[in-house]
């Protein structure tokens, strides 16, 4: 069986949505269908009931359900196996969300590299749902992000909460009127508390969904802005930044979510090297 159907009849079990498995999976509406039609034409039952609320399992796709993460997991685990490149003994997937590259996987890397060479790696970065999935399917043993989803093949570890606070580049700035006030996308929890502390702060002027490049900005242009208290730490001690005193402090999480199907001694070398970035001063 083609492992895309399996794939496939994944991603709509998790979204409920023809539609949004399409997004999710980049095809159209129409390939999806084509490819549910494929899989329920050789197993010789319907798979799913298809209403205007979405799409729901009928009894055959609870009991397909049992078997599909686990082959699209098989395929994946062999797939790697076969292409270790020569002088590697194994290969290892993992991801972050972009946001935690700089912060997180790029000491990692190197972490990785002295400490393990014998492994070859293969990195991406993506959004946290995509990577959850990746997880859950066996492409990624591994990932890093702010918001993990509970899905069927992965299991989750806190690695740190990191505490965010609001600096300024005016040592004179108050909490209800930063100058030149960015907001950056810590996440749906940061989203939530700051705009119950913040309730007239819901259009902001300036968005910016990449923390390190908000940080960037502040400091050439001045201004203010949540940021992760470690990497801005040197700026304030070098007087490039001043906290804004009186302003909430929030905290941003960040979790590993593992394969339960990888090799359990790759997982524990890579959350060896992750625990020793959390036990670090990481820079963004």
């Amino acid at each position: 069986m083609d492992v895309e159907l399996a794939r496939t009849f994944l991603e709509i079990v998790a979204t409920r949505s023809f539609v949004r498995a399409a997004e999710h999976l980049n095809v159209s509406q129409t390939t999806v269908s084509a490819r549910i039609r494929s899989l329920e034409e050789r197993l010789g039952r319907p798979l799913f009931f298809r209403n205007k609320n979405g799409a729901t399992l009928t009894p055959s796709g609870e009991q397909f359900l049992r078997y599909a993460p686990m082959f699209v997991q098989l395929w994946e685990r062999a797939r790697h196996q076969v292409a270790v490149p020569a002088g590697s003994r194994a290969v290892l997937a993992i991801g972050s969300e972009f946001s935690l590259w700089q912060p997180w996987l790029s000491p990692w890397l190197r972490w990785m590299r002295r400490g393990a060479p014998d492994i070859a790696l293969r990195i991406q970065v993506g959004q946290a749902e995509t990577l959850t999935g990746q997880v859950a399917d066996g492409v990624l043993d591994i990932a890093v992000m702010s918001a993990p989803q509970q899905r069927p093949g992965a299991r989750v570890e806190l690695l740190r909460e990191e505490k965010l606070v609001l600096v300024s580049t005016d040592p004179a700035a108050e909490p209800s009127r930063p100058p030149g006030y960015v907001h950056v996308d810590w996440g749906p929890d940061f989203a939530l508390h700051h705009g119950l502390s913040f309730p007239d702060a819901a259009n902001p002027g300036l968005f910016i969904g990449y923390g390190p490049l908000a940080l960037d900005h502040i400091l050439e242009a001045g201004g203010s802005g949540y940021f992760r208290q470690r990497a801005v730490a040197p700026h304030i001690a070098a007087g490039r930044l001043h906290p804004v005193s009186g302003a909430p402090t929030f905290f941003h999480p960040v979790y590993a979510v593992c394969s339960s199907q990888a090799d359990a001694t790759l997982i524990g070398l890579a959350l060896d090297g992750l625990r020793n970035v959390a036990a670090t001063d990481p820079a963004a």
